[in-house]
């Protein structure tokens, strides 16, 4: 897995998040957290995955980009309402995956 560099994050996750993904990174289990990553279908922008799915020994984690991280799946509803509307106030448009990629190449 690959890190967003802007990562989002809910609130109380901030001083957390090395811990976290550490965590992710050792397959701990951390049933509470959400992760949301670029989605796998380029027609789609993002999806909320649960960690626990990536304790799977075939689940593909490699493959994703987080983008946030969240406390719970309500959480993750309202980082990703988050993530759209900063992406509507920046471009005037709501191509998230193209904004953050973009984000993400820039030094």
């Amino acid at each position: 897995m690959k890190y967003y560099r802007h990562i989002y994050l809910t609130e109380g996750l901030k001083k957390k998040k090395d811990k976290i993904i550490k965590k992710l990174e050792s397959n701990k289990f951390q049933v509470s957290i959400h992760l949301i990553v670029l989605s796998g279908n380029e027609k789609n922008h993002l999806e909320i995955i649960n960690s626990i799915l990536l304790l799977q020994p075939d689940y593909p984690k490699e493959d994703y980009l987080v983008v946030g991280i969240a406390k719970s799946y309500d959480d993750a509803l309202e980082l990703v309402e988050k993530i759209t509307e900063e992406v509507y106030h920046e471009t005037e448009g709501t191509d998230i995956r193209s904004y953050i990629l973009e984000k993400e190449q820039e030094d």
